[in-house]
């Protein structure tokens, strides 16, 4: 396949552009700064501002499937507005570019009771709260999509930087998907990757959204 990734020089990015490219798929890794990744054969970096829609039509025409990553940065105090402005400017751009879309948002929407989302919670860090609600409202957005080919990936709650790839992982869909050992939700960086190109080759997940964990 032909895989765009948005955002993919961010830490799940990043993971993702690897793990499309060790499965031998062609990856064009969209940021603003995209010389931060190394070359690697099947790799075109390709600089671009993805808050405007037309631009992103553009950066991903070409396609098989567009994986967006995008975030404006946890420690941006802009983060609500930009996310917001961005995965609409996302969405737009690949409807109109007529590719499917897979969102990894946040697990702050994830239910942890009945009607009761992680992020609404006292508990819930302050640090990621705009983001997560950013993210929360980008969900409900993207819902209401009927053209769009959409999936949305929330990922476990803790996402482990240094835990080896095991290429395995359990799924859920509204609920996180919580570890019987630990008694938490969480699962590797390498792992999150694996089912973000699972989701991009099986298609199992259209018009869902849908979670992962160990």
């Amino acid at each position: 396949m032909k895989i765009a990734v948005i955002g993919a020089t961010g830490f799940v990015g990043a993971h993702v552009v690897a793990e499309a490219l060790a499965r031998g798929h062609s990856v064009g890794a969209i940021a603003r700064h995209p010389e931060k990744l190394a070359d690697a054969p099947g790799l075109t970096r390709i600089a671009g501002d993805v808050r405007d829609a037309d631009r992103v039509a553009r950066l991903v025409a070409g396609y098989d499937y567009v994986v967006s990553a995008y975030n404006p940065g946890w420690s941006n105090p802009n983060i609500y507005d930009e996310y917001r402005e961005g995965a609409a400017a996302i969405i737009a751009g690949v409807k109109k570019a007529g590719l499917p879309l897979l969102v990894i948002g946040g697990a702050g929407s994830l239910e942890v009771a009945p009607g009761v989302q992680a992020v609404d919670l006292p508990e819930f860090p302050d640090a990621w709260r705009a983001g997560a609600r950013a993210a929360r409202d980008g969900l409900t957005e993207i819902r209401k999509e009927k053209d769009l080919d959409w999936a949305f990936l929330s990922p476990a709650s803790f996402v482990e930087h240094d835990t080896p790839r095991t290429g395995h992982y359990r799924l859920g869909r509204d609920n996180p998907v919580v570890d019987p050992a630990t008694g938490t939700a969480h699962i590797s960086i390498h792992d999150l990757a694996v089912a973000v190109i699972d989701e991009a080759e099986q298609r199992r997940h259209r018009h869902q959204r849908f979670t992962v964990g160990v």
